[in-house]
């Protein structure tokens, strides 16, 4: 076999032994850790942050390196947000109905509790 496909016999046997070099062993355990970190991420990372975060990490790797084991391993990082419709576009707002009246002065403390949420912002469905 070793003569049909021009391997030397001690590098089969070699291969025998030891099917991945070490390169090959160190990507599988780096693609582990950048998957980890990217899942860590909430899938938005893209190689530069997933290369800081394994330097933080203590591991030494370059950014390139980290881009490629990202690609092979379908990685990609998040690029903005949907866009929300414009003026003329979309569902029209639901308004709530105003169930105080406007009467904001109350004869029972905690019977009303009032708050104002615009600020948080939330995904669109």
């Amino acid at each position: 076999m070793c003569r049909c496909l021009r391997v030397h016999p001690s590098g089969f046997y070699a291969w025998l032994k030891n099917p991945l070099c070490k390169r090959a062993k160190e990507d599988a355990r780096q693609t582990e850790l950048v998957t980890e970190a990217w899942k860590g991420s909430g899938k938005v990372y893209g190689y530069r942050k997933l290369h800081d975060d394994l330097c933080d990490q203590g591991e030494t790797c370059c950014p390139n390196r980290v881009a490629r084991l990202a690609r092979l391993a379908g990685i990609k990082a998040q690029i903005g947000y949907k866009r929300r419709p414009g003026k003329y576009g979309g569902k029209p707002s639901v308004v709530v109905d105003n169930t105080l009246s406007r009467q904001f002065d109350v004869d029972v403390p905690d019977r009303f509790w009032v708050t104002d949420i615009t600020y948080i912002k939330t995904p669109s469905r």
